[in-house]
């Protein structure tokens, strides 16, 4: 399929035709066709990474022929879960309806990627599964429970607690966060889209690979300021819990499905890097990269220190004894408390900088 619609819903949104693209609806278009005049380029962002093991077994039990990344979103009109942007051929008479995903056939082999798994999958009728645009570098699947779409991702004892950890804490101080619970060797969250009544639009769609912080604020200004203080609580986060894999696939606004107007930041997720997911870090030093970094926007941005939360020992105990597993529980204290008390310590160096 060379030439292509790009539909949000029913609605066509862009004609992809002789590589040109001609926009049919700007209030509808998907943000990174904004940026990036390039369906293509958009379709491979939705790809499945082709590096995860488990995705090159789900292409052969699918008899992908050609498995380029273009080519795998193809496969599914280039539907995801998490949003209702898709496309079709130019003269096709094909709805939203005939294409929206309806099973999770393909959930086990995703996620285990066992012999027996890819067995049946391979004997399937089955051939459009959300697998084939379920982004990112971990083994993970989508199931359907009640009608609702959850995420399953495969995860240690240790990456476990880290993002149960932070969803925990998150919501103890009442932050946005998605919602997460613990499964057998993975970890599960809800769509908070539910289903695409609203859409996902990740960072990278406006951001491309620039996490900068103080890029990523200005350009909120720019686009959806109201997006700002979430987006300040969750680099708050990443701080005190020593998350360092914050990139823009992993964080982005909500938009109406409607009307296209961003709504603000999508709830907080993605956190099984952080904490002691890779081992129990050493105490925060002074020269803590994330904790500069951080206390550098706090420096230059005084109007957002009323974003900021008061955190306790209490708290951080109280949420290691909700969760009940077994960690080093005084080490995590330590760790979550030090990174903070770099943080609040701050404070005073923050009344002296500059602003502007």
């Amino acid at each position: 399929m060379s030439d292509y619609l790009i539909l949000s819903r029913d609605i066509p949104v862009a004609k992809w035709e002789n590589n040109q693209l001609t926009v049919l609806d700007e209030q509808l278009l998907p943000l990174y066709l904004k940026r990036v005049k390039n369906a293509d380029m958009w379709l491979a962002t939705r790809a499945i990474d082709s590096h995860r093991a488990n995705s090159r077994l789900l292409k052969k039990a699918l008899r992908l022929t050609e498995r380029d990344d273009v080519s795998t979103v193809l496969h599914v009109n280039g539907a995801t879960i998490t949003d209702n942007y898709w496309i079709k051929p130019i003269d096709s008479a094909l709805t939203y309806a005939q294409i929206k995903f309806d099973n999770d056939y393909f959930s086990r082999l995703a996620l285990k990627g066992n012999y027996d798994s890819f067995n049946r999958a391979a004997n399937s009728k089955h051939s459009k599964t959300p697998e084939l645009t379920n982004i990112g570098s971990f083994e993970k699947c989508w199931k359907l429970i009640g009608r609702k779409w959850w995420m399953y991702k495969k995860a240690s004892h240790n990456e476990q607690f880290s993002e149960l950890f932070v969803y925990e804490l998150g919501r103890k101080l009442g932050f946005n966060m998605a919602r997460y619970e613990r499964g057998e060797g993975c970890v599960k969250s809800l769509d908070f889209t539910d289903g695409a009544e609203v859409n996902f639009e990740p960072a990278m769609a406006f951001m491309g690979d620039d996490e900068e912080y103080e890029d990523v604020i200005a350009k909120l200004k720019e686009i959806c300021p109201q997006a700002i203080p979430d987006y300040i609580r969750m680099i708050f986060m990443d701080t005190i819990t020593a998350n360092p894999d914050r990139h823009t696939s992993n964080f982005g606004l909500l938009r109406d499905a409607n009307t296209g107007n961003l709504l603000g930041l999508a709830p907080m997720f993605d956190h099984n890097m952080a904490l002691i997911a890779r081992g129990y870090p050493s105490k925060p030093k002074s020269g803590d990269l994330l904790i500069s970094l951080f206390n550098d926007v706090m420096a230059f941005h005084p109007e957002y220190r009323k974003y900021l939360p008061e955190l306790t020992e209490n708290i951080v105990r109280g949420v290691i004894d909700k969760l009940g597993m077994k960690v080093r529980t005084q080490t995590v204290v330590d760790l979550v408390m030090g990174r903070y008390g770099f943080v609040a310590g701050a404070k005073e160096r923050w009344k002296s900088s500059p602003t502007m």
